[in-house]
C-alpha cells in the first residue's frame, strides 16, 4: 500500500473539468449514508474552526472565566452553548476510545464535526495518517481539512526553487494520501493557506484526479499574495468541499499593507456573493467561522525579498491590491490584543466569535 501510486499522475493524464469533479464528488458523497448538512444549519449555519480560539486551546495561562480547552469534546461542548453547528477541530493521535467519546457526545448535541489532519511527507508517515483517518471517522468526520506547505509563502520560502519544491512534496504528499482517502470514502480539503495562488491550488487538484480531494476554502487568506478575494473564491468553488469563512480588515503600512480578520460584517468582503458563490457550486459545503483574534499580519509586498517566490504575476496585481488596501482602509483602526491583559484578548476573541454567530444567524444574504 505504502508503494501504490496513482497511474493518472505517473502517465501525465490529469485532466478533470469542474463538471466532472462534481460529479464525482456528488457520487462519492453518495457511498455513505450520513448528511452532510444538518437540516439545523438553517438556523445554525455555521460551525467554528478551532483556530478561532487561538488564545483559548490548550492554552499556556489559565483563566477562570475563560477555562481553557483540552480537547475535541471541551470545545463541542462550548460550540454548542454558544449555537455554533459543529466544529472542525486538530486530529492528531485519537485513541479510538476517545474518537468514540467524542462521536457519542457530538450525536447527543446534534453538531458536526470535521478535522483538521497532516498529510503523510512519505511512505513512512501513511500508517500515522491512516490511524488518524480513521479516528475522524470513528467521531463522525466526513471531511477532513490540510494544509500542504510549512507555512506562509513569504515567510517560509526564500526562492522560487525552494517554493517549486515545496509544491512537488505536497503533490506528492496527496499522491500518498489519495488511495487511504478512497479506501475508507473519506473527503480531504487542501486549504488555500497563504501558500497556493488559486490557479496553483487548481493545478494540483487536477493533476490529482480524484473526487476525494477537493479545497477548504478560506475567504481571505489570498490576498497576502496579492490576489482579489472574489476572483479566489469564482476559482476555487467548483471544487469546494468546506469553508474558512471570515471577513478582512486592511491598512497600509511602510513595507506592504496589513490584514486581519474581522468580525463578520466589518470589513471589506462581498460576503453575500461569496457565499451565493459557495451554494451555486456545492449547495452542502458547510460553513465553519475562522474568527482569528491576533496583531494585523503584515504583508511585506513592497520588499524585494517577498516576491522571491512568485514567477510572472503582472505588476497591475500589486497595483490593484494597493489600491482596495487604500479604498478600504479600516476604521477607526485594526485593533490589537498583543497588549491586552490575558482575560481581556480571551474576551475580546470571545465577543469577536459570538458577534460572528450573531451576525450569520441574522443576515438573510447568508442564508
Amino acid at each position: 500500500m505504502n508503494d501504490q501510486k496513482n497511474p493518472r499522475i505517473e502517465s501525465g493524464d490529469y485532466r478533470i473539468g469542474r463538471r466532472e469533479f462534481l460529479q464525482k464528488s456528488s457520487a462519492a458523497a453518495m457511498a455513505f449514508s450520513f448528511p452532510l448538512i444538518p437540516s439545523f444549519l438553517k438556523d445554525n449555519p455555521m460551525g467554528i474552526v478551532v483556530h478561532s480560539y487561538g488564545s483559548r486551546w490548550n492554552p499556556k495561562e489559565k483563566s477562570q472565566k475563560y477555562p481553557g480547552f483540552a480537547d475535541a469534546i471541551d470545545l463541542m461542548e462550548h460550540c454548542h452553548e454558544i449555537g455554533a453547528a459543529g466544529i472542525q477541530v486538530v486530529v492528531r493521535d485519537w485513541t479510538m476510545d476517545f474518537a468514540k467519546k467524542v462521536r457519542d457526545r457530538r450525536e447527543k448535541l446534534g453538531l458536526y464535526i470535521e478535522g483538521s489532519i497532516g498529510v503523510p511527507k512519505n511512505a513512512e508517515e501513511i500508517t500515522k495518517f491512516e490511524s488518524d483517518l480513521v479516528s475522524a471517522k470513528e467521531s463522525g468526520a466526513r471531511i477532513l481539512r490540510t494544509v500542504c506547505s510549512s507555512g506562509r509563502r513569504y515567510e517560509a520560502y526564500d526562492s522560487l526553487t525552494a517554493f517549486q519544491e515545496a509544491k512537488r512534496n505536497a503533490l506528492a504528499s496527496l499522491q500518498l494520501a489519495e488511495p487511504i482517502l478512497r479506501k475508507h470514502k473519506m473527503k480531504l480539503a487542501v486549504e488555500n493557506h497563504k501558500d497556493w495562488r488559486a490557479t496553483e491550488l487548481v493545478e494540483i487538484i487536477k493533476k490529482l484526479n480524484s473526487e476525494w480531494i477537493g479545497v477548504t476554502l478560506d475567504f481571505g487568506n489570498s490576498i497576502a499574495l496579492m490576489e482579489d478575494p472574489m476572483a479566489v473564491v469564482e476559482t476555487l468553488a467548483p471544487y469546494l468541499f468546506t469553508t474558512h469563512v471570515k471577513d478582512m480588515g486592511l491598512d497600509e503600512y511602510p513595507d506592504g499593507f496589513l490584514l486581519s480578520e474581522v468580525p463578520l460584517g466589518k470589513g471589506m468582503l462581498d460576503l453575500p456573493k461569496i457565499f451565493a458563490t459557495c451554494r451555486k457550486h456545492n449547495p452542502e459545503t458547510t460553513y465553519n467561522l475562522e474568527m482569528i483574534t491576533r496583531d494585523p499580519l503584515e504583508i511585506p509586498c513592497l520588499k524585494q525579498e517577498f516576491w522571491a517566490t512568485f514567477e510572472g504575476v503582472p505588476g497591475y496585481e500589486l497595483a490593484r491590491t494597493l489600491k482596495m488596501v487604500r479604498q478600504n482602509k479600516f476604521k477607526p483602526a485594526l485593533p490589537k490584543v498583543s497588549h491586552l491583559s490575558n482575560d481581556a484578548r480571551l474576551s475580546e476573541e470571545e465577543q469577536n466569535i459570538l458577534a460572528c454567530l450573531t451576525f450569520s444567524k441574522e443576515s438573510p444574504a447568508l442564508k
